[in-house]
């Protein structure tokens, strides 16, 4: 079916668009948990790619909500009277789930659709709930870093499907929040489906639709794991597969895969015995690795290089900094996917 797209090209260039895996910003066993930790240290590196000239000093916090233990409002808003917001460089942070979302709509059968069922219809709402609630944390954890974050549902923006494939995507209000200098932040969703009622619509699928329209310099993944292997990394003997090209490409110590014309890909160097496998969890509802590598794929098609890699680590400082376009460092740790014609 024909994707109908209500947009206008926007008037900067965006830089990057990052996705923030949900198992590297939340504790995947325990329903509902975030990683403290870890999404502060990314919002961290966030500041500091996209950015220029701030430090954790000179942070000005944009989230203004009542903490626990305040009984007044945050005494640094008189800050911005004398001393200028710095302008963000532009990019789109699209976030998975972890343990928000999925335990919901598993249990309740959203992705497999049936809105007319008490069950399905209870667990959308749950899902939303769970997802929307999700998404509000990570906006204000970037706040308190001093980047403009709005939120940004599918399903409120009128996203939907058909078939679970994506037919309607409006993208204009992206466009106007990145146009007037905030950072759109997007997350996996569950979503209306003309043919079967309801589905979920995966981070992963939004990042493809997202490059597709707005054309960013690359897309960064930041995962729990370094990158991408040729089989679960808990596994003895995984071997980090650090470049998925379009071709065969000779280089030491590199594990080369190869992408297909339909944004498919096989490992091409060294041949490997045994098909690559891929575990995902009972309760992931979107495909895990697998649709992760296949989108990732189908964005390298568009030219626009796409860098997997371990959340809170200085490789992703160095794949958010966008050096890596000038050539993958040998100390790096990740996996790099083009697309060479």
């Amino acid at each position: 079916m024909e994707q109908k797209n209500k947009t206008v090209s926007p008037t900067k260039r965006l830089r990057c668009i990052v996705k923030l895996g949900g198992a590297a910003i939340t504790c995947k066993n325990k329903l509902e948990t975030i990683d403290e930790e870890n999404l502060k240290e990314v919002s961290s590196h966030l500041r500091q790619a996209f950015v220029p000239d701030s430090t954790s000093a000179n942070v000005l916090g944009m989230d203004w909500s009542k903490r626990q233990g305040q009984s007044e409002a945050p005494s640094f808003i008189n800050d911005f009277s004398d001393q200028p917001v710095a302008d963000s460089e532009s990019f789109v942070v699209v976030h998975g789930a972890g343990s928000f979302g999925h335990f919901q709509a598993s249990k309740s059968g959203v992705h497999k659709g049936g809105l007319s069922r008490p069950l399905v219809k209870a667990g959308f709402v749950a899902t939303r709930i769970s997802v929307t609630s999700l998404n509000l944390e990570i906006v204000k954890a970037l706040a308190r870093e001093g980047i403009p974050s709005i939120g940004m549902s599918p399903f409120s923006c009128g996203w939907s499907t058909c078939q679970r494939n994506m037919t309607e995507a409006d993208i204009s209000m992206v466009i106007k929040a990145i146009d007037t200098g905030f950072v759109p932040v997007l997350h996996g969703d569950a979503v209306l489906d003309t043919l079967q009622e309801c589905t979920i619509l995966s981070g992963d699928v939004i990042i493809r639709h997202l490059a597709a329209e707005l054309k960013p310099k690359f897309v960064v993944f930041l995962t729990d794991v370094l990158g991408v292997y040729d089989r679960p990394p808990v596994e003895s003997g995984a071997v980090l597969i650090r470049e998925i090209v379009s071709c065969i490409i000779l280089r030491q110590r590199l594990l080369v895969a190869a992408v297909h014309e339909d944004g498919s890909w096989s490992v091409v160097k060294p041949k490997l015995e045994e098909t690559i496998e891929f575990t995902v969890a009972s309760h992931d509802t979107t495909g895990g690795m697998v649709t992760k590598i296949t989108e990732a794929a189908m964005i390298a098609k568009l030219g626009i290089d796409v860098y997997i890699t371990k959340a809170g680590t200085d490789h992703s400082v160095k794949a958010l900094s966008g050096i890596l376009k000038g050539g993958i460092p040998d100390d790096w740790l990740g996996t790099a996917i083009r697309y060479m014609r």
